[in-house]
This record gives structure tokens, sequence and C-alpha cells, in this order.
């Protein structure tokens, strides 16, 4: 039932090792938090030793488990108890009789029961079953990979508050702008994973989170903001193309072309030009299609001549153009560097083609072996150009995002605790161990 009469702060704690995990949550605890979970890939790495660890170090605090418990309902609350939990988890697709069987173990053992919706389909009738059941506490849950696309947690959390009587715990990118927004939408508990554990100062964190919650308005947060394809330019701005690359599960970068700028960068919409080598007709009329923040794209077969020198760079650059990547070559260097307009090449060269006018604007060019289609995103710096799909640009920006955030608390952690890398990361620890009958490479 709705009982509580000011919202809680809760920090998830989605690490892998519980040294890690226990250091954010005692910064986290110390700016205001109130409940602290063991999340779940920290109870899959560490089992729940992890509870039992956070039940000794708070113990004036609410420990929850969570466990999304799919089957086996009884024993997996009996056992979160005995660890030390107030609250486990259950997942609402789980079948009628695991979320009773986790109710009425939770009764016996004196542990509350929170079940998640995440990923079911009807979140409201799922929500009114589990009430039937007797669940008393719900999660409206965004899940991280839904986040990535833009989604936030809000609407349903506001729908759910009007469909059902339960204690509402919310949990899906909140931060310190969105908090009160969460409390102000029918959150008894606000779940705040990322914006706490990746920041540079946790206890910071979760004070401006706290002080959001308490007077209803939000704190500007500089990180883990989400973007839509409206705000994408914004994300990108932000990170880099490493970022963007471990995100998108290693993509590579277009090879072979370099910055002729030092220290340049371009992020926008791809304008994509077909021509030959040297025919830079179709790459100075595509400045006149471009509209400013774009990214001229050629694809030149790899080869000299120049299709692109100082004149194009005054033209695109007066139009306020993003950057330029070609693949083949360009001259005049050394006037683009004082330009200072942002060029990639594979090759750099003093004589240009003719202007014969042959090729196409806005058509799918191959670039360095990638398939480039007008709109896609590029991003572009000193390790090199990195091309998103236009259909997932949003989301790969943000996965980029999160991957600058998680480093950004790896920096701190290092610097802090003038530590290594290796070290912070329990390096040893997740390297991959040889399968029966593999063998390593002399």
């Amino acid at each position: 039932m709705h009982l509580m009469a000011t919202a809680k702060l809760q920090v998830a704690l989605d690490f892998v090792e519980l040294r890690r995990a226990l250091d954010v949550a005692q910064a986290a605890v110390a700016g205001g938090a109130d409940y602290v979970e063991a999340g779940t890939p920290l109870i899959k790495s560490e089992g729940l030793d992890a509870v039992r660890t956070l039940r000794e170090a708070f113990a004036d605090r609410t420990i929850i488990a969570d466990l999304k418990t799919m089957d086996a309902g009884r024993i997996e609350a009996e056992a979160a108890a005995k660890a030390g939990a107030n609250v486990m988890t259950v997942l609402a697709a789980a079948s009628d009789a695991t979320i009773r069987e986790c109710v009425e173990a939770g009764r016996h053992y004196g542990i509350d029961v929170a079940v998640d919706l995440i990923g079911v389909p009807d979140a409201v009738a799922a929500a009114k079953r589990a009430a039937a059941l007797g669940a008393t506490w719900l999660d409206v849950h965004c899940a991280i990979d839904e986040q990535m696309t833009g989604r936030s947690p809000l609407d349903e959390l506001r729908t759910m508050r009007q469909a059902v009587d339960c204690t509402l715990a919310v949990a899906g990118g909140i931060h310190s702008e969105t908090a009160a927004d969460a409390v102000a939408a029918g959150a008894d508990v606000v779940v705040v994973g990322g914006a706490i554990c990746k920041a540079t100062d946790p206890r910071q964190a979760a004070a401006d989170i706290r002080a959001a919650i308490d007077t209803g308005r939000g704190v500007a947060s500089e990180h883990f903001k989400r973007s839509t394809a409206e705000t994408i330019r914004d994300v990108l701005t932000a990170v880099r193309s490493s970022n963007v690359s471990d995100g998108a599960h290693r993509r590579p970068c277009l090879d072979g072309l370099r910055p002729v700028v030092a220290g340049a960068f371009a992020c926008g919409p791809a304008v994509t030009v077909r021509t030959l080598p040297g025919d830079w007709a179709k790459p100075v009329e595509a400045i006149d299609v471009a509209n400013p923040g774009d990214v001229i794209v050629v694809d030149a077969a790899g080869r000299s001549p120049a299709v692109w020198g100082e004149l194009a760079s005054e033209s695109a650059a007066n139009k306020q153009l993003a950057g330029l990547v070609v693949d083949g070559a360009v001259r005049d260097t050394g006037d683009i560097r004082e330009l200072g307009f942002a060029v990639w090449t594979r090759h750099v060269t003093s004589h240009a083609g003719e202007p014969r006018g042959l090729g196409e604007i806005n058509v799918p060019v191959d670039v360095a072996g990638q398939r480039v289609c007008p709109g896609d995103w590029i991003i572009a710096d000193d390790d090199g150009v990195v091309v998103l799909d236009k259909a997932r640009a949003a989301e790969l920006a943000n996965r980029g995002a999160d991957v600058l955030e998680t480093e950004n608390r790896i920096r701190a952690e290092i610097r802090d605790g003038k530590t290594t890398l290796a070290q912070v990361v329990n390096l040893l620890r997740w390297e991959k161990k040889a399968q029966r009958g593999e063998r390593h490479a002399e």
C-alpha cells in the first residue's frame, strides 16, 4: 500500500566487484541515500555475500537484493532474508505460483517483495495481478537497453500511480535533473544507478539527487542524460569516437582515414558523394546541398588525384559545415590547417583532377570498406571516423555516453586511489579462462 510520506533515494550498485560497490555505497549513503541495493550484476558476480557485506556495513539502512527471481520463489526469498535483505525482487513475468511463493515466504521470513515490471507488455495488468497475489511494492523499470533508445519510465509511472495503490519504485536513467519529476509522477522510491555509481564524486551526486527529491527542483547534471534523434548532436559532441566504438561492440573506424588538422572534431549527418579520383565537381556541389552541421562524405575510390582543396574548405566553412571525410585525396593541407576546417582523408597530394561532373550526391557509398548512407551520423576525431547507422544513431550515441561515464568513474578511482587500471577493474579475475581442450597460442 502507498504509505511513504517522503520519497526515498535508493542507490543501485550495479557493479561486478564488491569492493568498488562498497566504496560507492559508503559515498552514496553519506550523500543521503536511504536504501542500498545489491544490483543484479553484483549478486551474479559475488552471490548473496554482497548482501551480507552491505548489511554489516549499513546496519541502519534498508538493503534491497535485486534478485529478479523468475522461479524457486520460496528458496530465493528465504535466502535473501537470511543474508540480511529487507526487500527482494521478483519479476512480474514470473508465474503466479512464483510470485505467490515469494510473497508468502516474505511474510514468514520478514522480507518485503518488490515485483519488477521490466519487460512486461502490459505493465498495468501485470501490476494489478501482482497486487492481487499480495505484493505491496512494484518497480516501474525502464531497461538499460531501452534507455539507450531515449525511453524514460516516467510516463509509465504516472499511469501506474493512477492504477494501483502500492508502494512504487521507479528505475531507469533517473538523475539529478529528473529525480524531482519522478517524485511528481508518483514515485515513493527513486532508484538511481549510473548517475551515482558512475559519477566522479558519488557522494555529491547522491546529495544533488537527494536535494532534487526534497525540494522538487532539478539540479543540473553534465552527464547521464540520454538523447533522442532531436538531441543526438549534444551527446555526440560530449563523447569521442573511441567511446562510440566501445559502445557499439568495438565497431571499427573507417580504416586508413586520418585528420588533416590535429585535434579536429566533427559530428553530423552525412551528405554522401560518389565520384571518380580527381573529379572534384560533385564534392564541391555537395556543399550547396548540405546544411549547416552536416559532414560531407566522399567515395573517391581511395585514390589520387585530389578532389578537395583550400577553396572548397573555405566554402564549406563559410556554410558552417561540420567537416569532410574523403576516401581519396585532398590538397592544400597547410591552408586547411590554417583555416581549421575539419578534414579526414586517405591521401594528401599536390595535384587535382578536372571537374567532369561524374558521380552522384546523397546515394549510398562505400568508404574504406563500410557502407555509408545519406543521413547516417558521423563522429570523427584524432582517432578516426566512426559511422552510426541513421536508424540506430541515437541509441549508439547514448551507448557511447554510457561508456564515457564508466570511464570517468574508473579514472577517478585511479586518481583517488593512486592505483592502476588493472587493479581498479580487477583485470586478472575477468580474463577468459582456457576451456578444456583449448590451446593457447605459442
